[in-house]
């Protein structure tokens, strides 16, 4: 898999429509979760995208202190139904972290995760913090990594 990082600036229309459909297609058709996906915050985020074979297959939007959290954080982590059993969300978590921290400047992260995915945020470092909660009718648990 292909990975690179961009500003919603560098997104090309065809990267933005691909993106929105990965994100459409896991989190509101496979998930069954009607929410508003496009909230206006894209453009203010890093997005770090998989392809393979031309293809976008795997995503996150990574964003600065004081946007999401007073950490840094990382949203819409994303990998296709069909590209899930070959790791690609582990590279993906690797390039967004190392991006938080080059572009960013710092080494603190925190994340909403889906709380089926607890090992899997724990494997690059983050640390369960509070309750779980419901977000979109989806249990969530707040992860966050310090350096």
């Amino acid at each position: 898999m292909e990975i690179t990082v961009k500003t919603f600036q560098q997104l090309t229309v065809e990267d933005l429509y691909d993106i929105l459909q990965l994100r459409s297609e896991v989190f509101v058709v496979e998930q069954d979760c009607v929410y508003q996906d496009i909230d206006g915050k894209d453009d203010k985020a890093l997005h770090i995208i998989g392809k393979k074979k031309g293809k976008i297959i795997a995503y996150t939007r990574c964003f600065p202190p004081g946007v999401y959290f007073k950490e840094a954080a990382i949203g819409r982590v994303v990998v296709s139904e069909k590209k899930r059993k070959y790791g690609y969300g582990h590279d993906l978590m690797k390039v967004s972290i190392k991006a938080i921290e080059d572009t960013y400047n710092t080494s603190s992260i925190k994340l909403s995760a889906q709380t089926y995915l607890i090992s899997f945020y724990e494997a690059h470092g983050f640390k369960k913090e509070g309750s779980e909660y419901l977000e979109d009718g989806i249990p969530h648990i707040g992860m966050i990594k310090n350096g």
